[in-house]
C-alpha cells in the first residue's frame, strides 16, 4: 500500500462500483474534492508527472464513473494525461505513487495495465474514431453499451477529431463526445475552433435561452418521442437564431448540448443522466479550469502547472535542484535560440510547431519575431504541409516536431516534402528514449523512417556545437529535405554558444584512435560511449570512436577506414535496430564484402516502457557499462546481442 492517506469518502472507493453503490449523489462533490487534494499531495511528492490537465477534470471524472456502468460503459481519455482521477478511482489508487516510475504504472491509460483503460492514449485525438469503433463493433455484437470519448487540453484541434466526428455523424451510433473545454493544451490553444466555443461559452443572449432549452430537454423521456422532436428543433433553432455558428455540431449531426460548468458535480450527473437516454451521436460541451481546485496551479501560468515536478503544496513553490557547477543546456534551448540567431541572418527562415512551441522552445521565435514563427495547433500533418507551402515559395520552415508525434505526419513528409525535395527543416525533439513519458513518446523509429525516404539527409548531432552547425548547414541552398534528431535533456556544453559553421553533409568524424576495435555512433549517445572508452582504456582495451553525423548520406570513405582496419565493430544509436544506422552499416558492408565481428547496440524490436531514460538505456542494453561488457567480450571472440538480453 502507499504511505499516502485518502480522505474518508475516496478510502472506501477502490472501484468505480463502490462509488455508484456507497454515495448518493449529493456526496459526490465531496468525493472530487478528496480525489483532488489525492492528486495534489502524490504529485507534489514524486513530481515527474503531468498536473494541471487532470486536477480540471476531477468532477467530470467523478460523474462519468458515477452515471455509467464502467467498465462496460466504454470510457476513452484524450489525452491521456487528463486521466490521473480515472486510474485512482478505477483500482490504483494505491499504486498512484509509482506514476511513471520503472515497473510502475503509466502516465496515460494503457490497456494492459486496467480493463477501465478501453484504449490507449499517449497522443492525442484519437478519441472520437475509437469510440466510435467501439460503438460499431458493439451495435454488430448486439451488445448494448454506452461509448463516452472524453476529448479536450487541445485535443480537438487536430485533423483526426474532426475525421472522427464526421463518420459518427453519418452512423447515427449511440455515443457520446464530452469535449472538456479548458482552453488549453500544454500551451494556450491557437485556431479557429478555440474562437468559435469561446463565442459560444461567451454569448450572454445563448447561455440565457439554452438554460431554458435544456430544462425542457432534460424532461423529453416523460413527455414521449413527439415531445423529443419538438424540443430538439426548438433548441437548434434557437441555437442558430441567438448564435451565429453555433449550429457547427449539428450540422455534423451531432446533438449540441452545452456550454455546461464541468465543476458542478451534481449537475453533471443530472445532465448525464439525461443524455443516457437520447440516441445517436451527442456533444456535451463542458467548461473547464486547467489546475482547478489548486490555487497556485489554477491562478498562475498554466503551462507552468501542466507538468511542474516536486512542489510545496502548502506554498505552490517548486522545488528546483541548484546545480553545483555550470550546467549544460537543454538541446531545445539550444535550438530556440540557434533559430533566432540564424533567422537574424537570414530573411528566409521561418519556424514552425504543433502546439509544442515551449516543449521545443520555439517561443523563444515566437517572442522575438512574432510575424515569423508558427504554432498550428495539434496538427502535426498541416504543420509539415504549411511547411511545404512555404518552401515552395522560396522560404525555408524549420518544423520541430517531438520524433514519436511525426510518425503522425509520415505521408506529408514523403508526398508533400520529399516527392518535390523542398527545403523543409525537420527538426525532431525527444528523439531516441525521453523516460517517464514511455513506449507512446520515445523517438525509436525516426532514423529507420527518414532514412527510408528519397532526397531526405538524415542527421544527429552529438553535441550542443554540432545541432547548431547542422541547423546552419540545413538552411544553406539547395540543401533540399533535412532531418535532424537530437534527445530529450541537458547535452554536455556549459559554453555552448560556439561559431556557427557549415557541416559538409554526410561527412563524420574521428574522435578517438584506437588499435582493438571500433566504436561507430550517431547522435548524443556517442557521449556515453565517450565514457565507456574511457573505462575500456583502464582494461587495457584500445578503443577508435567514429561520430558518423550523417545516416543518410552515410560517411563511406569513414566506413571503408573503419573496416580495413578494424574486424572487431560495435554501432551504437538511440534508436530502433531494425532499419536505423545498424542497418545502414550492415548494408554497407554487404554491399563492399567486408567481414568483421559486429555487435548492434540500439532499441530492440519490442516496445520498451516507462523509467528514466537511464533507467531504459540499462534494460535495452546500451548504457555504458552494456557498451563496456560489449566490448569486453568482443575481445574475447563473443557477440553479445542486445535483442537477446532484454526482456
Amino acid at each position: 500500500m502507499s504511505e499516502y492517506t485518502a480522505g474518508d469518502l475516496l478510502n472506501q472507493i477502490e472501484f468505480p462500483k463502490d462509488l455508484r453503490e456507497k454515495f448518493e449523489v449529493d456526496q459526490l462533490p465531496q468525493v472530487a474534492d478528496e480525489l483532488r487534494q489525492y492528486i495534489v499531495d502524490v504529485i507534489s511528492e514524486i513530481g515527474n508527472s503531468h498536473f494541471g490537465a487532470s486536477l480540471g477534470v476531477v468532477e467530470l471524472t467523478v460523474a462519468l464513473h458515477y452515471v455509467f456502468n464502467t467498465p462496460v460503459d466504454q470510457l476513452v481519455w484524450d489525452v491521456g494525461h487528463q486521466a490521473y482521477g480515472h486510474k485512482i478511482l478505477t483500482g490504483r489508487r494505491s499504486r498512484f505513487h509509482t506514476n511513471r516510475t520503472k515497473d510502475g504504472i503509466s502516465g496515460f491509460p494503457k490497456r494492459s495495465e486496467s480493463e477501465y483503460d478501453t484504449f490507449g492514449v499517449g497522443h492525442s485525438s484519437t478519441s472520437i474514431s475509437a469510440a466510435l469503433g467501439m460503438s460499431m463493433a458493439n451495435e454488430y455484437k448486439k451488445d448494448d453499451r454506452q461509448h463516452i470519448a472524453v476529448i479536450g487540453d487541445g485535443s480537438m484541434t487536430a485533423g483526426l477529431a474532426f475525421e472522427g466526428l464526421n463518420h459518427a455523424g453519418f452512423t447515427n451510433n449511440n455515443m457520446l463526445v464530452v469535449l472538456n473545454d479548458n482552453c488549453m493544451s500544454i500551451d494556450p490553444n491557437v485556431g479557429a475552433l478555440r474562437e468559435y466555443l469561446t463565442d459560444i461559452t461567451t454569448s450572454h443572449t445563448y447561455n440565457k435561452v439554452k438554460d431554458e432549452v435544456w430544462s425542457l430537454l432534460g424532461k423529453v423521456s416523460k413527455f414521449g418521442p413527439n415531445a423529443q422532436t419538438i424540443a430538439s428543433k426548438l433548441s437548434n433553432a434557437l441555437k442558430g437564431s441567438l448564435l451565429k455558428e453555433s449550429n457547427y455540431f449539428e450540422s455534423l449531426n451531432f446533438r449540441y448540448f452545452g456550454p455546461v460548468d464541468g465543476h458542478d458535480t451534481i449537475g453533471l450527473v443530472n445532465i448525464m443522466n439525461d443524455l443516457k437516454d437520447i440516441p445517436g451521436p451527442k456533444i456535451l460541451h463542458v467548461i473547464t479550469t486547467k489546475g482547478k481546485g489548486y490555487k497556485p496551479a489554477e491562478e498562475g501560468n498554466p503551462t507552468k502547472w501542466h507538468a511542474p515536478g516536486v512542489f510545496n503544496k502548502e506554498t505552490g513553490e517548486i522545488v528546483k535542484v541548484i546545480p553545483t557547477s555550470p550546467e549544460a543546456p537543454k538541446f531545445q534551448e539550444v535550438f530556440g535560440h540557434t533559430i533566432v540567431e540564424l533567422a537574424e541572418k537570414n530573411e528566409k527562415i521561418m519556424g514552425v510547431t504543433p502546439a509544442m512551441p515551449t516543449g521545443c522552445s520555439l517561443n523563444i521565435m515566437m517572442k522575438a519575431m512574432p510575424d515569423r514563427a508558427f504554432d498550428v495547433g495539434i496538427a502535426e500533418q498541416h504543420a509539415v504541409t504549411v511547411s511545404a507551402g512555404m518552401a515552395t515559395q522560396g522560404l525555408v520552415p524549420f518544423c520541430n516536431i517531438y520524433s514519436s508525434f511525426m510518425q503522425r505526419a509520415y505521408d506529408q513528409v514523403i508526398h508533400d516534402v520529399a516527392l518535390q525535395n523542398l527545403n523543409v527543416v525537420f527538426c525532431l525533439d525527444r528523439a531516441g528514449f525521453v523516460g517517464a513519458d514511455g513506449a507512446t513518446h520515445h523517438g525509436a523509429y525516426d532514423i529507420a523512417y527518414m532514412r527510408s525516404i528519397p532526397n531526405m539527409t538524415v542527421s544527429a548531432p552529438m553535441n550542443e556545437s554540432e545541432l547548431r552547425d547542422l541547423m546552419y548547414t540545413a538552411q544553406l541552398e539547395d540543401m533540399g529535405p533535412f532531418s535532424i534528431r537530437y534527445p530529450r535533456g541537458r547535452g554536455v556544453m556549459p559554453k555552448w554558444k560556439t561559431p556557427l559553421k557549415e557541416i559538409k553533409v554526410g561527412t563524420g568524424r574521428k574522435l578517438e584512435n584506437g588499435s582493438d576495435l571500433a566504436f561507430l555512433t550517431i547522435g548524443a549517445i556517442g557521449n556515453l560511449t565517450t565514457k565507456a572508452i574511457e573505462q575500456l582504456k583502464d582494461k587495457g582495451i584500445s578503443a577508435a570512436h567514429y561520430d558518423m553525423r550523417f545516416v543518410k548520406p552515410i560517411d563511406e570513405t569513414m566506413l571503408h577506414e573503419v573496416f580495413s582496419k578494424f574486424d572487431r565493430v560495435i554501432i551504437v544509436e538511440d534508436g530502433c535496430l531494425m532499419g536505423g544506422l545498424n542497418s545502414a552499416i550492415l548494408e554497407f558492408m554487404a554491399d563492399h564484402d567486408y567481414k568483421a565481428k559486429v555487435v548492434r547496440l540500439g532499441i530492440p524490436d519490442k516496445f520498451i516502457h516507462h523509467g528514466t531514460q537511464q533507467e531504459l538505456y540499462e534494460e535495452a542494453f546500451y548504457d555504458v557499462n552494456a557498451q563496456v561488457k560489449s566490448a569486453e567480450k568482443l575481445m574475447e571472440g563473443i557477440i553479445l546481442k542486445a535483442s537477446s538480453l532484454v526482456g
